[in-house]
C-alpha cells in the first residue's frame, strides 16, 4: 500500500507550498485538503496563468489528480463555486476530478458576522481575515455547526433557522450598534443555500472511504497543507492563531488518514521569514532591510492583500517545525530574493533575558522578551533565477542551504529559484 507525503508550512503560513504541491501533483492520483477554509490561500502559475486557489486543492491543476476538500476544512459555497467556475473557464475538467466531504462544515453568513463582531469588540486585535472561520470552527465544536450532508437533509430549514437565532442574538450583544436585522435574512439565506446545495451536490461524498480505497490500490496520495504551524491552534503562538490544526496531527483528523499512512512529511519555508497579522515574531525588522526583503518577495498577502511582516531566516523555529510535524525534509522558497544581499543573517538562539537556548516556545511572555541571536553569512549570489541543478548554484547559495541543513538535521530537497512552476531545484 503507498504512502502519503503531506506538505507542511513551517512558520505563518505564505511559505510558498503551492510550488511543492504543484510538483508533486503533477504525478498525484489524489490530493486532498485537509484543514482551514477559504482564509488560505495557495498561489500557483500554470502556462502563465496564476490560480489563487482558497478552497480547491491545487494538485487538481494538473489536470489528471482527484483533488478532495476533507472533513476538517470549514467551507464557503459562494467562494468555492467562484473557484470552479473559474477553473471550468480555464478548461479544467472539475466536474470530473473535484470530490468535497459530506462531514465538512458549512460557513454562514452570520459566522463572517460573527469573525467580525467579534475582533471589533476585542481588545487585542488578533488580526483575523473576517472570512467567518473561527466562528464556524466555534460551531462544530459545540456539536451544532451545519455538514454538507445536513444540506440535503429534509430538517435543513430548521436546523439552519435555529443556529440563525441564536447567532443573530450573539451578534446583537457583541455589537449592539449594528443592525443585524437588515444585514440578515433568513428566508434570503436559506434559498441561497439550497440553491448552492443543489450546485454543489455532484461533488459531494464520503471522500474517507475514497482515500483508503485509493491508498489500498497503490495510489499516490498527497495532503496539501493550509496556513502553517505556528498558526495552529494547540501548537502556535495562541491567540494569535487560526482556528484549526494546520500541523500534522490536522493532516490526519482533517482527511481520516492514519499515522501509518504518512510517508514523507516535506515543511517549506522561504530562504527569509515572513507573517501576517499580528503576534509575536522574534527576527522581524522593522527598517530599511525589512522593507527591501517585502518588496523583493512581493510579499502581499494572497487571501488578504495585506502587506506581510518580513525578517531573516529563524532556525530555532523551524527546529519546533521539524519536531512536531516529523519533517523528513525541507524545501527552500525565493533563494533568488534573499541572495540579492550582500550580508545574509540567519537565527540560530534566543536570548531571552541572558539566558541563550535553540528551544522554541509559544509563551508570550517569553517571545517577548526573546532577542534573536545571529550568525551572518554571505550573500550576493547573483541571477540564479531559474537554475534546476544544484550543482549549478554559486558556492555562497549552496553555503546556505547547507548551513541550514547542517542545523535541522534534515536535507533539502526542494529549492526555489523564481516563481514560475519550473523554477526548482529538485535533489536525489
Amino acid at each position: 500500500m503507498s504512502k502519503v507525503d503531506v506538505v507542511i508550512g513551517c512558520f505563518y503560513g505564505d511559505e510558498g507550498k503551492g510550488k511543492v504541491i504543484d510538483y508533486l501533483g503533477t504525478t498525484a492520483d489524489v490530493a486532498i485538503r485537509a484543514t482551514g477554509g477559504d482564509n488560505a490561500g495557495h498561489t500557483i502559475k500554470v502556462n502563465g496563468v496564476k490560480y489563487a486557489m482558497h478552497l480547491i486543492p491545487s494538485g487538481l491543476l494538473s489536470g489528471h489528480t482527484v483533488g478532495i476538500i476533507g472533513n476538517g476544512v470549514v467551507l464557503n459555497p459562494q467562494v468555492l463555486l467562484d473557484e470552479i467556475h473559474n477553473l471550468k473557464d480555464h478548461g479544467f475538467d472539475v466536474d470530473r476530478y473535484l470530490k468535497i466531504s459530506e462531514k465538512a462544515h458549512v460557513i454562514f453568513p452570520y459566522h463572517r458576522l460573527l469573525d467580525a463582531a467579534l475582533e471589533k469588540a476585542r481588545k487585542s486585535k488578533i488580526g483575523t481575515t473576517g472570512k467567518g472561520i473561527g466562528p464556524s470552527y466555534c460551531d462544530k465544536f459545540e456539536r451544532c455547526g451545519i455538514r454538507m450532508e445536513d444540506l440535503y437533509a429534509e430538517d435543513f430549514r430548521e436546523k439552519l433557522q435555529e443556529q440563525f437565532e441564536s447567532r443573530l442574538a450573539l451578534l446583537k450583544f457583541y455589537d449592539p450598534q449594528e443592525d443585524y436585522d437588515k444585514l440578515l435574512d433568513f428566508e434570503k439565506v436559506y434559498q441561497e443555500y439550497v440553491e448552492y446545495a443543489k450546485q454543489l451536490k455532484p461533488y459531494v461524498c464520503d471522500t474517507f472511504t475514497l482515500i483508503h480505497k485509493a491508498l489500498e490500490a497503490d495510489k499516490k496520495v498527497v495532503v496539501e497543507g493550509a496556513q502553517a504551524t505556528l498558526l495552529d491552534i494547540d501548537f502556535g503562538s495562541y491567540p494569535f492563531v487560526t482556528s484549526s490544526n494546520p500541523t500534522i496531527g490536522g493532516a490526519l483528523t482533517g482527511s481520516g488518514l492514519s499515522a501509518s499512512d504518512i510517508g514523507n512529511v516535506y515543511g517549506i519555508i522561504k530562504a527569509y521569514s515572513s507573517r501576517v497579522g499580528e503576534g509575536p515574531y522574534v527576527t522581524e525588522l522593522l527598517d530599511e532591510t525589512g522593507d527591501r526583503i517585502r518588496e523583493l518577495g512581493h510579499e502581499y498577502g494572497t487571501t488578504t492583500g495585506r502587506p506581510r511582516r518580513c525578517g531573516w531566516l529563524d532556525l530555532v523555529t523551524l527546529k519546533y517545525a521539524k519536531r512536531l510535524n516529523g519533517l523528513t525534509a525541507l524545501s527552500v522558497n525565493h533563494l533568488d530574493t534573499i541572495g540579492k544581499f550582500d550580508k545574509i543573517k540567519v537565527c540560530t538562539a534566543y536570548d531571552v533575558n541572558g539566558t541563550i537556548t535553540e528551544d522554541f516556545t509559544t509563551n508570550l511572555n517569553v517571545l517577548k522578551s526573546a532577542k534573536p541571536v545571529y550568525q551572518e553569512l554571505d550573500g550576493n549570489f547573483g541571477d540564479i533565477e531559474g537554475i534546476t541543478k544544484f550543482e549549478d548554484l554559486p558556492k555562497n547559495a549552496q553555503d546556505y542551504i547547507r548551513f541550514i541543513e547542517d542545523y535541522i538535521g534534515i536535507p533539502v530537497k526542494f529549492i526555489g529559484t523564481g516563481a514560475d512552476r519550473e523554477a526548482m531545484i529538485v535533489r536525489d
